[in-house]
């Protein structure tokens, strides 16, 4: 029945056994379309749990739900697939989920029994993502896809999958010329994007890294540290206390900086984020490091007292845990970039330790 089933050649390794199978490239090239047909068939072959995964799902439009519901039609397969509303369920109990990873922290762990994962649109998932993710899908035979258009050489996927692929992993480049059902209609926009700008015909199509993201406010800024050698093994200080610099989130990400200062330098040693922790979880975390912390920078906002934290203000834990604790005023945006660049000439990156937080600045 599917021997009818074509695939771009480079697409065909999807059924070649292998714990990690990554697929990325430029526009144009039929990955999406290619991995939603081939877990289809292999969700009819046996039985399988495929979570399809993406590092923020705010809906079930933001998945690959209606792509996956589309190619059932396409392929005539809707007397063996029941397509709901928030999930599609086989006839053999194979199932397709569907979830994001940075604010579903706890839902993922609870996927260990998935045979199959699909991440889509990889390109933005976060090193701690990955980190849950990958020991959750322990099963026997579970493998993990991987599908992405490249943005930037530092980011995580990038850097673990294509730069510095696992053992055995089956990582396949794939863009337009390597598919033979390319679309005329997309090959008019390849071109003209080619003449128009060359740099970005090398992102879109040809699955180039960009330097850096277009509007990334200290796009330049990084470019200069690493130019200058102030991106690299930035080490702990034992006789320096540390800084940590916050920004507040619960479903949104709680971002902390750890800093050093050492003569004129600004030593960021560490990033880390994360959500729906505690203020007390945080803190707790942050003493497995081993640092000797000195103050911490709070936005203005910590001041506010929340039924979440029974009726105290962040401000309020942080201090009662003992630290020593500075509220940033409410200050412009305009303001806040301008300071933020004037002290960017100082800073220096550890390049493993504050991988994340450099990519939410490129």
């Amino acid at each position: 029945m599917f021997s009818q089933v074509e695939f771009p050649e480079k697409m065909r390794r999807m059924f070649t056994p292998g714990r990690y199978k990554i697929f990325y490239g430029g526009r144009g090239g039929g990955k999406s379309h290619s991995i939603a047909k081939g877990l289809l068939i292999q969700g009819i072959q046996e039985k399988h749990r495929i979570l399809c995964a993406r590092e923020v799902q705010g809906s079930i439009r933001d998945s690959v739900h209606k792509l996956l519901s589309d190619q059932i039609i396409s392929m005539g397969l809707q007397d063996f697939y029941e397509i709901q509303q928030s999930a599609i369920y086989g006839k053999n109990g194979t199932e397709f989920l569907f979830a994001g990873l940075r604010h579903n922290i706890s839902s993922v762990k609870s996927m260990e029994g998935c045979t199959r994962v699909w991440v889509e649109e990889a390109q933005t998932v976060s090193k701690a993502s990955w980190n849950v993710l990958i020991p959750t899908i322990r099963k026997d035979g579970s493998e993990i896809w991987v599908s992405f258009n490249p943005e930037l050489e530092e980011d995580e996927t990038y850097q673990r999958f294509v730069l510095h692929p696992p053992a055995g992993a089956i990582v396949e480049r794939i863009n337009w010329s390597d598919n033979p059902w390319f679309p005329t209609v997309l090959q008019a926009e390849k071109d003209a994007l080619q003449e128009r700008d060359h740099a970005a015909y090398l992102n879109v199509w040809e699955g180039h890294c960009r330097r850096s993201v277009d509007g990334a406010i200290f796009a330049s800024e990084l470019e200069l540290a690493e130019l200058e050698g102030r991106i690299g093994n930035v080490k702990y200080d034992p006789a320096k206390p540390v800084h940590r610099i916050w920004d507040l989130g619960w479903a949104d990400n709680v971002a902390i900086w750890f800093l050093q200062m050492v003569g004129m330098e600004y030593r960021l040693i560490r990033y880390v984020e994360g959500n729906q922790k505690t203020m007390a979880q945080w803190l707790a975390e942050c003493q497995q490091y081993g640092y000797v912390y000195d103050t911490d920078w709070l936005p203005h906002d910590a001041q506010n007292k929340t039924l979440a934290a029974n009726g105290r203000s962040i401000e309020e834990i942080v201090r009662s845990a003992g630290a020593k604790v500075r509220i940033i005023p409410r200050t412009s945006i305009v303001s806040s970039i301008e300071a933020a660049k004037n002290l960017f000439r100082n800073c220096w990156f550890d390049r493993e330790h504050c991988a994340d937080g450099m990519a939410c600045l490129r």
